[in-house]
Order: structure tokens, then C-alpha cells, then sequence
């Protein structure tokens, strides 16, 4: 029977009630920005409902073709319109102060017991909105295991009204298994693939259906873990940037056949015998190492997240992200593997953005390995055990990137490994635990590079975020070091001793190249087209994949060759054990704009270089 409109005003009103108390009881001791969000001042909010006014959404159910995004609709009239009118996205739909105490200073607004997503002005796509008081608005929304509603201020960021708000809206099914990202075992024959849903493991059994292309199919069972507030260090994490992050499931496919193309999809068995299903998808399994066969790398750091829609989110600084993002589904099918060094998403402590994150990349991390390591933002907090005490996780101290991707170290809580990729060797090192000469990791860092067989796998990779080598951007300039203090005053004789090739780098938002370097002085005066022994490590700075970019310092080093400021990737391409491009691309168009060739033989990798090979003679 429908509900009057008296009763959905009533309704409306309640909602507006739970909202202001939040919204009144609020409001911050610091702010940021490039956080849109963090110019509200929640303290000046008003109780402002209006019955001329209204919020209406539309489909009220989405993904019924079983999708996990979908556009909505949202139409809106204000009585009273003014031009810095705004749309906030809450979810879930309804609110709660119950849990809003902030448990730190630090913590900056929107202090709201359910961060709000997105937002947008009403005159976004609506010119006249201001006469009118009328406007349609679109949004994407991806589905996060709960219900969304819209609410709508008036009197801008400084002096926000509650004005009126929506309907809720849902998607069919918010529990179904979304967002699958692969990444390799601790075995070179082994996949991963991890993913969320809303089922527990007192709902339904999760599992992995999957096989080679065109042959029977066989099922694996996952393990299942989530999160609460008090695995989190934290606020915003623990507070208002706390949103259930729901079960994340973990299958492991193993001994599989090399370069083989495989299909999987996810399951969920419930007690009742039916079973939810995810969409098929399917991957090439990596090659055996040491193989010799066409292996393509992309490389970057700090991409972030951004809004399809143009909705502003709260941490609204990581504009190239979609384009990077772009760039690298549409190439799909010319490159196998994935590293994204550190600063995934910027949650900094809003749950929320993890899922957004996840389906951002969903169509490459479904497909491919995506290997992550750990930045500042993933898991920097004071007292909890990180190299570095500031705030910049958030209070998520490397729990949410832990548990939302699967890497193969031997502890996840410390964020080092290494994995192989055919002629590849890749070492991650963790930059948020020390890494000195002495530490556990240090030991971790010489045992990947020692134990590496270079007659079959020749090309020797270093990954990290901060950059522990070389870079001229300003902040590192600033006191002369050129990167982080200590950072080569621990590695570089072990980048030296064990031959690594590149060593590669987020952090800083901006691109730069040297070239063959020790002890900050060039081994070669090549450029482009190496060939025999490097003598020496070419250190990369990859750090424009999405996040605002960083300005490099007015001084020239002798081993900088190639700067850029702007969005971009790495691509590297083993063609076979003697020859290696290095590509970067710019996420804008795809294009080439620097580039070099490695060209040797397994000889040159056994030579000795500088300060590789003791001194002696016949008599010793």
C-alpha cells in the first residue's frame, strides 16, 4: 500500500533529526586543503528542513542485472536555492551518532558517523539551478554492502543547512562477491585472488570455481578475514572514517601449467544449498622462471582514486588517477603483470575509499596480478611500530592494504617480498620499517638479490616507495640528501655488489631517470642504448601515477638525465636474457616520453664493476 506523504515527510524529518545531532555535536580542530570535505564547518550547520523541498533518487534498486556499478539519477528542488548549493552521498542511508566520539586531535571534518562518499553542487550540470531552484543530477554508485542516501545543504561549505533528504537506494543483492584482484603466490605456479562481499562465514562457504580455458573446472575454498574498529590504531579509522569493510575471501590456485590461460569465478554456498555467483573472469599464469618468452612489467606509485562522475570526494587531490587508470585497461592485453610501490588509494582512514579503489582497477586486478607495497599512507602511525611516527595512514597502521591484497611475504604485517616473473626478479623492500643495515629487512633485501640465479633470470628489480636512492624533487633537496636520509647510506653497496639493474621508486609525484649510478657519480655516459655491464644502478622515480604532483628543486645533479612533471608509468619489456626497454608513458595519451634499451650477456652480468670484486693476485 503506498505510504503517504505525510509519512514520508515524518520520515524525512526523523532522518534530517539524526543528521543535525551529528552534524551539531561535530566539527574539527584541523583541517586540510586539498580536502574539499575539510572546508566544511560542521560547527555552523543548521537545522534548516523544508517541506517545499526534496531529494529524489532513481532506480531505488540497483545492479539488477547483476552489475556492480550503475548510474543514478537524483532530482532536486530548493525554494531557496543559492549557487554553492550541495549534494553530500552517505552510506549507509541511515545515520548514527552512537559512535562519533573522535578519539584525536588530529582527526579533521567531515566528522560524521558515516563519512559522507562524495559530494556534488547542485549547479554541477545545471546552469539555471540558481533561478530555478531546480536540478538533475547523475551519479555513480558501486555497490558497498549497504544502502545510500542524499542529502541536500544549503549555504555552502562555511555555513552549511540541512535542507532536505532522499530516499534511500540499494543495490539487488549487497552482498555479492565484487571486485577480484589477483596476485602471485609464494610459489611461481600459484595464483591468489582475493575479493569482498557481505557474507560471513556463519552465511556461506566462499570458494573459487576455476580451471584451464576449455577443460574441467575444479573448486578451491577460501580463507575469509574482515576487520573491526579495534584492529584499527586510530581516528579517523576508528571513528568517523569507519565504515564495515565486510569479508574479504582469499582462494589460492595452485600448480598451474605456465603461460596457460585460465578462467575462475567466485562462489558463495549458502547453508540453504544455493549458490551466489560472480561474474567469469580469466588470466594468464606466469611464466616458469627463468623462461624465455615475451614478459611486459608496468610500474608505478601514488595513484590513488577519483570520482567517474566528477563528484568531489573528501581527499580530492589524485586527478590523474583516471587517466593512468584508462590508459592501463585499455592496453590490457600488452602486459602481464602489475606493481603499484605504495599510496594505493588515500583512504587515509576512510574505509569507504578501499572499495572505490577496488573496483576502479577491478578490470586490470581481475585480469593480472596486482602487486602492491606498502607507502606512508597505507601505514605511517605513531607508536605502532612504523620506521616513520606521523599521522598519514589515517590510524589504518597497514591493517586495510594487509588485508585487501594479498602480497607473499612471509608476515603481511611486515610488508617485504620478493617474487619471480619469468626472466624477472623482483625484490620489494617495506620503507615504513627500517631497513638499515642490521634490521630483519636488510637481511631480506641481501637474500633476494644473493639467491637469484642471474644466468636465468638476468634482470634484477628493486621496488620501495620512499626513494631510498635518488631523486631531485624539492622536498628532497631541501637538506641536500636527495632522497631518504640514510636510504643509500645502507643499500647502495648492496645494489652494487649483487648488479641490481633498476631500482625504482614512488613518493615523490613526479617522474625522473639517472643514469648508471654509484656513490652518486655516473658509471656510463650512456643514455639510451646501454650495452655490457651497467657498473652501476639506474635509479626511477615513478611516482605520477594519480596523486598531486611535486615540483623538482631549481639545483641540476650530474645523475639526473630525464625529469617530468606530470602523470605517468613504467613499462618494462624482457624480449629475451640479453634485451630489456624501459619505457615511461604518459597516462594523458598512452605515449612513450623517455626510454632506454639494455643490451648484454650473461658474461657482463659476471664481470666485475665498481667495488664488486676483491683485489688478487697469482701469489693469493
Amino acid at each position: 500500500m503506498p505510504r503517504s506523504n505525510t509519512k514520508g515527510k515524518e520520515d524525512m524529518q526523523v532522518i534530517g533529526l539524526r543528521l543535525l545531532v551529528i552534524l551539531l555535536g561535530l566539527y574539527s580542530v584541523a583541517s586540510h586543503g586539498d580536502q574539499p570535505f575539510s572546508k566544511i564547518s560542521i560547527h555552523e550547520t543548521v537545522f534548516a528542513l523544508d517541506d517545499a523541498a526534496y531529494v529524489k533518487a532513481s532506480p531505488l534498486v540497483l545492479g539488477l542485472k547483476g552489475q556492480t556499478s550503475e548510474w543514478l539519477t537524483l532530482t532536486l528542488h530548493n525554494p531557496n536555492p543559492s549557487i554553492d548549493d550541495w549534494i553530500g552521498v552517505f552510506s549507509p542511508a541511515n545515520f548514527s551518532a552512537s559512535t562519533c566520539t573522535p578519539e584525536s586531535s588530529m582527526v579533521a571534518p567531515p566528522l560524521l558517523c558515516t563519512a559522507p562518499i562524495k559530494f556534488q553542487y547542485a549547479n554541477y550540470s545545471n546552469p539555471n539551478y540558481k533561478d530555478t531552484g531546480k536540478a538533475s543530477l547523475k551519479f555513480r554508485l558501486i555497490n558497498q554492502r549497504s544502502d545510500f542516501s542524499f542529502a541536500l545543504f544549503t549555504g555552502g561549505l562555511s555555513k552549511p543547512k540541512l535542507v532536505a533528504v532522499s530516499n534511500s537506494v540499494v543495490f539487488a543483492n549487497p552482498n555479492a562477491p565484487n571486485y577480484p584482484r589477483l596476485a602471485q603466490g609464494k610459489t611461481w605456479n600459484e595464483m591468489t585472488v582475493t575479493w569482498t562481499s557481505g557474507y560471513g562465514i556463519d552465511e556461506a562457504e566462499p570458494f573459487v570455481e576455476w580451471g584451464r580455458r576449455g577443460e574441467e573446472k575444479q573448486q578451491s575454498p577460501a580463507g575469509t578475514l574482515t576487520i573491526d574498529r579495534n584492529s584499527l590504531c586510530g581516528a579517523p579509522a576508528r571513528t568517523v572514517g569507519w565504515r564495515n569493510p565486510g569479508f574479504i575471501h582469499t582462494g589460492f590456485l595452485k600448480e598451474l601449467w605456465p603461460n596457460s590461460v585460465y578462467t575462475y569465478k567466485l562462489g558463495h554456498k549458502l547453508f540453504n544449498g544455493s549458490v551466489i555467483w560472480s561474474h567469469i573472469y580469466q588470466f594468464k599464469s606466469p611464466p616458469y622462471p627463468g623462461q624465455n618468452s615475451l614478459q611486459r612489467v608496468i610500474i608505478f606509485g601514488d595513484m590513488g582514486k577519483d570520482e567517474v562522475d566528477g563528484s568531489n570526494d573528501y581527499n580530492n587531490y589524485q586527478h590523474g588517477s583516471l587517466n593512468t587508470t584508462k590508459q592501463l585497461i585499455g592496453d590490457l592485453k600488452n602486459y602481464d603483470i602489475v606493481f603499484h610501490i605504495g599510496d594505493i588509494c588515500y583512504a587515509n582512514g576512510y574505509l569507504s575509499q578501499w572499495d572505490q579503489f577496488t573496483e576502479q582497477v577491478e578490470p586490470i586486478a581481475s585480469a593480472v596480478p596486482y602487486m602492491i607495497a606498502s607507502g606512508n599512507h597505507e601505514r605511517d602511525w605513531p607508536n605502532s611500530g612504523s620506521f616513520y611516527q606521523n599521522n598519514d595512514s589515517g590510524g589504518e597502521c597497514g591493517v586495510l592494504a594487509e588485508t585487501m591484497f594479498f602480497v607473499p611475504a612471509e608476515n603481511r604485517a611486515k610488508f617485504w617480498y620478493s617474487t619471480d616473473y619469468g626472466m624477472f626478479r623482483f625484490c620489494i623492500a617495506d620503507t615504513e620499517h627500517d631497513w638499515r643495515e642490521g634490521t630483519e629487512q636488510y637481511k631480506f633485501i641481501e637474500e633476494c638479490f644473493a639467491t637469484v640465479d642471474r644466468q636465468k633470470q638476468p634482470w634484477l628489480i628493486f621496488l620501495a616507495h620512499r626513494v631510498l636512492g635518488y631523486s631531485s624533487t624539492s622536498f628532497y633537496a631541501v637538506d641536500g640528501a636527495f632522497g631518504e636520509p640514510m636510504g643509500r647510506e645502507s643499500l647502495q653497496k648492496l645494489w652494487q655488489k649483487y648488479k641490481v639493474d633498476i631500482a625504482i621508486y614512488g613518493h615523490a609525484h613526479n617522474y625522473e631517470r639517472t643514469c648508471p649510478v654509484f656513490q652518486s657519480s655516473c658509471t656510463s655516459n650512456e643514455k639510451h642504448a646501454y650495452k655490457g655491464s651497467l657498473n652501476g644502478t639506474i635509479h626511477v622515480v615513478a611516482g605520477g601515477g594519480g596523486a598531486s604532483l611535486t615540483d623538482f628543486a631549481k639545483i641540476n645533479t650530474t645523475w639526473s638525465l630525464v625529469k617530468d612533471v606530470d602523470y605517468g608509468f613504467l613499462k618494462l619489456t624482457a624480449f629475451d636474457h640479453s634485451k630489456l626497454l624501459f619505457e615511461y608513458k604518459k597516462s594523458s595519451n598512452g605515449k612513450v616520453f623517455d626510454s632506454f634499451k639494455i643490451s648484454r650477456d650473461y658474461k657482463d652480468i659476471l664481470a666485475c664493476t665498481l667495488d664488486t670484486c676483491l683485489t688478487t693476485t697469482l701469489a693469493s
